[in-house]
C-alpha cells in the first residue's frame, strides 16, 4: 500500500496544477448541483416496520390523509381569576382564530371555543387552537414561522397569556454560526502554532475546507432524491472538517520531516503520502466501517447519517491523498521556516512529551491504575442514562412555556397522548369496552370516547397520561397498554403516538447495539491485526476506546441529564439523552479512538520493526508521533466543541459527547493508559502466533518503500575497485 501511495503522491506533485483544478471543477459542480437540485430534510424519526409507525400509516388510510400537514397548538389562558368563556375573551380568541387561520400557509386553524370540538379545560381557564400547515411537518419555511410568532406575540400584549408549540414551530438546524466559526479560528490557532507559521496553517485548513465543502454539498443534493434527516448535513459537516483538517496535519508533518532529513520536494511528497498516507488511509478505513456499520440497527434514517458522514470521510482522505500533496508542490521549501530550508534539522529530544513517556514508562502499573479508575468513575453516570425521542424545547421558548400551560391546564401527559388505533368489523365496541379496563391501568389519567372512521371498520381511543411524555412511568404506560391489548379476539389493536414512537426506536437500538458493536469492533480488530500483526496491540486499544466511550456518555448524561455545568455548554433545559446519541457516539468515537491508535502505535511499531528495543520503540514513537496526535486532538475538540453552545438538542449532545471522547481518548487513554500497557507487556505486544503469520502486510510504515529508495539508491551508486 505504501508503493501505491507513494506514486500517488509522485503524480500529485508532477501534476499539481491539474489536480488543483480537479478538486476545485468538483467543488464547484457541488456547488450548483446543490443550488439547483436540493430538496427538503426532515425532522421526523421513524422505523418502518414497527407497531407505531404502521398505526401511524393505517390511521392515515382508515381516517384520511388530511393529517399530513406540520401543526401547531397556540394555547390561551385567562388572566388571574378570569375564565377563556367570558365575552371578551371568547371574542378576543375568536379574533386570534381568525387571524391564524389567514396566516400564510395555512389550511385551517380550530376554534377552542366551539361547542362541536371544544379544547378548554375543566376549569375553563386555558384553551388551544391547533393550526394546521400544508407543508410536512420539517418543511415550514422560516417566513412562515415568524408570522406565526408575530401573531401569538401580538394575541398576548392584551389580557390573556398566548403561547405557542408544535413541531411546525421547530427550527432547522444549521451549520456555519458563530459559535462553529470560533471552533475553526481555534482550530487555525493550533495549526499555526504547530506549524510556526499561518501560511501552512491556512493551507491545512483551506484543503480541509474544501473537502467537507464536496462533502456536504453532495449531502445538500442528495436531499434532492431522497429523504434525508435534518441532522445528516450538520453531522458530516463536524465530522468532515475536523477529520479533513487532521488527515492533513498528518500529511504535511510527514513532508516537513522528510525535508529536514534533506529530501527533495518530489521525494519528500511521495515518501509523506507513501508512510503518513498509509495510515490516513487505515484510520479513515476504520472511521468509514464504524459508520457504515450502522446499517445493521435497521433504522433507516440512522443509516443514512451513517453513509453520507462516511462518504464525506472518503472525500476528506481523497483530499489528504491528492489535493494536499498538489498544494505542498507549490509550497516546496517554503513549508519549513527559513532558518531550517536546505539543511538538516538537528534532533531533538521531543522536550515535555519526552519527559512525559519516560514517567509514564518507567512507572508504568500506576500510570495505568490512575487512568483506569479515572475513566472509570466519569463513567458511572452512563448508568443512569435515559433516552427518548422527544425533543424538551429551551425553558425560556415560547414552546416550553405553551407546554407548560398545557401542563397545567390539561395534565402532564397532555403534552405525550398515546393512541390506540382498532381495525376490524367490531372496532368501536372493542374501543368502548378497552376503555373501561384502560381506565384502571396505573399512570392512566383520562381516557378519551372511542372515534370511529366513516365505514366503522375502524376506531381511535385517546389514552391522556398521568405522567410527562419523557417520564419512564409514562413510557412503562406504553408497555402495559400492549400488554393489555394482546389478548383482543375479533380485531387488531395498535399502540402509536410519539411516546410509542420513541419507546419502539429505543427498544430497536438496545436490541440492534450488540449487533453493532459485534460486527464494527470485530472489523476494526481485524484491520489493526493487519496494521500492526500483533494481537494485543489492537486488544490495548479496543480496551481503551471501551473506558472511552464509558467516560464520554457519563459525562454527557451528568451534563445533559443531570444538569451539571449545564451553564458552560449553554444548556437550556435538562432530561433524558436524544435516543440516536450513544450508537451514533459510540460508532464515530470508535473511528476516530482507532485514528489515534495508527497514528500513536505505527511510529512505536516502525521503531521497533527497525530493531529498536521494545521500550525504546515506544519511547521513540511516542516522541515522533505524540506532538501531531496532540494537535490533531486539540484541532478536533475545537471543530466539536464549536457545535455545543448553539447546536440544536440533537447536534448538541452527540458534540459535547465527541469533544469528551476526543480529549478521554486522546490525553488519557493514547498519552497515559496506551503506553504504560505497552511498557507493560514488553516484547510479547507485538507477538503475532504461527497460525496468523499468512496474513498479509499492509505496510503502513513504509517498509517497503524504504526498500524501494535503498535499491534505487545502491543501483546509483559506483562499484569500487577492491
Amino acid at each position: 500500500m505504501a508503493v501505491l501511495l507513494s506514486r500517488l503522491g509522485a503524480f500529485s506533485h508532477r501534476r499539481r496544477l491539474p489536480v488543483v483544478l480537479v478538486w476545485l471543477v468538483v467543488l464547484v459542480a457541488g456547488g450548483v448541483g446543490a443550488v439547483t437540485l436540493a430538496g427538503e430534510t426532515s425532522s421526523s424519526f421513524s422505523i418502518p416496520g414497527q407497531e407505531s409507525t404502521i398505526a401511524l400509516e393505517r390511521i392515515g388510510e382508515e381516517f384520511g390523509g388530511g393529517g399530513e400537514g406540520a401543526t401547531a397548538r397556540v394555547v390561551v389562558q385567562a388572566p388571574q381569576g378570569g375564565t377563556v368563556t367570558t365575552p371578551e375573551n371568547a371574542q378576543a380568541i375568536g379574533g386570534l382564530v381568525a387571524e391564524l387561520a389567514q396566516l400564510p400557509g395555512v389550511t385551517s386553524a380550530t376554534n377552542p371555543l366551539d361547542p362541536a370540538q371544544p379544547a378548554v379545560n375543566a376549569e375553563q381557564t386555558t384553551a388551544y387552537s391547533t393550526v394546521t400547515y400544508d407543508a410536512a411537518p420539517g418543511e415550514v419555511t422560516p417566513a412562515q414561522q415568524e408570522a406565526l410568532l408575530d401573531a401569538v406575540d401580538a394575541a398576548g400584549s392584551g389580557g390573556l397569556t398566548v403561547e405557542v408549540a408544535g413541531e411546525a414551530t421547530q427550527e432547522p438546524p444549521h451549520v456555519g454560526g458563530p459559535a462553529e466559526a470560533i471552533g475553526v479560528v481555534v482550530a487555525l490557532a493550533v495549526l499555526a502554532v504547530t506549524y510556526g507559521g499561518l501560511v501552512l496553517a491556512g493551507m491545512n485548513l483551506l484543503t480541509a475546507l474544501v473537502g467537507v465543502g464536496i462533502g456536504v454539498l453532495g449531502v445538500t443534493i442528495a436531499t434532492g432524491f431522497t429523504d434525508l434527516s435534518s441532522t445528516t448535513p450538520t453531522l458530516a459537516a463536524m465530522l468532515g472538517l475536523a477529520v479533513g483538517i487532521d488527515y492533513a496535519l498528518f500529511i504535511v508533518t510527514r513532508y516537513r520531516q522528510e525535508l529536514r532529513h534533506g529530501g527533495d520536494v518530489g521525494t519528500a511528497i511521495s515518501t509523506a503520502v507513501g508512510t503518513a498516507g498509509s495510515a490516513v488511509v487505515t484510520a479513515g478505513l476504520t472511521v468509514v466501517i464504524a459508520l457504515t456499520g450502522l446499517f445493521v440497527v435497521g433504522i433507516p434514517f440512522l443509516t443514512q447519517m451513517g453513509i453520507a458522514a462516511a462518504l464525506t470521510i472518503v472525500v476528506a482522505v481523497l483530499v489528504a491523498l491528492t489535493l494536499v500533496p498538489a498544494v505542498l508542490s507549490f509550497l516546496g521549501l517554503r513549508a519549513l521556516p527559513r532558518t531550517q530550508r536546505g539543511a538538516h534539522a538537528p534532533a531533538t529530544d521531543g522536550g515535555f512529551l519526552a519527559g512525559w513517556v519516560g514517567t509514564v514508562t518507567r512507572r508504568r502499573i500506576p500510570s495505568l491504575l490512575v487512568a483506569v479508575a479515572a475513566l472509570a468513575a466519569i463513567a458511572v453516570p452512563f448508568f443512569s442514562m435515559q433516552t427518548t425521542l422527544i425533543q424538551t424545547p429551551p425553558d425560556d421558548s415560547t414552546q416550553a412555556r405553551a407546554q407548560e400551560l398545557l401542563a397545567d391546564g390539561f395534565g402532564p401527559g397532555f403534552n405525550g397522548p398515546i393512541t390506540i388505533l382498532f381495525e376490524g368489523d367490531a372496532a368501536s365496541g372493542a374501543a368502548g369496552r378497552t376503555a373501561e379496563t384502560v381506565t384502571g391501568l396505573d399512570d392512566v389519567a383520562l381516557v378519551t370516547p372511542p372515534v370511529p372512521n366513516a365505514d366503522d371498520t375502524a376506531a381511535l381511543l385517546t389514552v391522556i397520561p398521568e405522567s410527562g411524555p419523557t417520564d419512564p412511568a409514562t413510557e412503562q404506560l406504553v408497555a402495559d397498554l400492549r400488554a393489555e391489548l394482546a389478548g383482543l379476539d375479533g380485531v387488531e389493536a395498535s399502540v402509536t403516538g410519539a411516546t410509542a414512537v420513541s419507546v419502539d426506536v429505543a427498544q430497536s437500538l438496545d436490541e440492534a447495539l450488540p449487533v453493532y458493536l459485534a460486527l464494527v469492533v470485530g472489523l476494526a480488530l481485524v484491520l489493526l491485526v493487519l496494521v500492526f500483526r500483533s494481537l494485543l496491540v489492537p486488544l490495548v486499544g479496543v480496551l481503551g476506546f471501551v473506558l472511552t466511550v464509558g467516560a464520554s456518555l457519563g459525562a454527557t448524561v451528568a451534563v445533559f441529564q443531570w444538569g451539571w455545568l449545564a451553564d458552560v455548554v449553554n444548556l437550556d433545559t435538562t432530561g433524558p439523552l436524544i435516543s440516536l446519541t450513544p450508537i451514533l457516539v459510540i460508532g464515530i468515537l470508535f473511528g476516530l479512538a482507532m485514528d489515534y491508535q495508527i497514528f500513536l502505535v505505527s511510529r512505536m511499531h516502525e521503531a521497533h520493526s527497525h530493531g529498536a528495543a521494545p521500550l525504546e520503540a515506544i519511547r521513540t514513537g511516542f516522541r515522533q508521533a505524540a506532538p501531531v496526535v496532540v494537535a490533531a486532538a486539540l484541532i478536533m475538540f475545537s471543530v466539536f466543541a464549536g457545535f455545543v453552545p448553539a447546536g440544536e438538542a440533537t447536534i448538541k449532545s452527540i458534540a459535547f459527547a465527541l469533544a469528551a471522547g476526543i480529549v478521554f481518548d486522546a490525553f488519557v487513554v493514547r498519552m497515559v493508559l496506551v503506553p504504560a500497557a505497552l511498557a507493560l507487556l514488553g516484547a510479547r505486544a507485538w507477538w503475532l502466533p504461527r497460525w496468523l503469520r499468512w496474513l498479509p502486510v499492509l505496510d503502513v510504515e513504509g517498509a517497503a518503500l524504504e526498500k524501494a529508495s535503498h535499491a534505487r539508491t545502491e543501483e546509483r551508486e559506483p562499484v569500487t575497485a577492491r
